[in-house]
This record gives structure tokens, sequence and C-alpha cells, in this order.
């Protein structure tokens, strides 16, 4: 059987915990922070969970991990 490809976007965007939960980085935190609340910067900050749902895609794209 051949080698999985494993999708490159993917790859830069999520990482694997050591109990094989899927972390992601919050949305809305590149650019554009002149117009939003001081609440909104600070609760975008750091990574999360991904949701069980996505988790399990997610998944499928790192075939070896990220």
């Amino acid at each position: 059987m051949p080698k999985l490809k494993t999708r490159r976007s993917a790859a830069k965007r999520f990482r694997f915990t050591a109990s094989g939960k899927v972390r992601r980085a919050h949305a809305y935190h590149r650019h554009n922070f002149s117009h939003r609340s001081r609440k909104t910067k600070r609760g975008t900050r750091g990574t999360t969970i991904a949701a069980a749902a996505d988790a399990k895609l997610i998944r499928r794209m790192l075939p070896y991990g990220a």
C-alpha cells in the first residue's frame, strides 16, 4: 500500500496533545484589531481544543500526526 499524503495546510494549523486531542488557534486574531474590543482580543489569545466532529476530519487529513 502506498504512503498516505499529509494535507500540508492542515499540518501547519493543527497540533495533537499528548492525550490525542486536536489543538487549534482561535479565529479572528491576525489583523484589523483597531475596531475590536479588548475583550475580543483577549479571548482570541492562545489555543483551544477542536470540536470532536472537526477533530475526526482533521485526523484524516494528518495520517501521521502533526
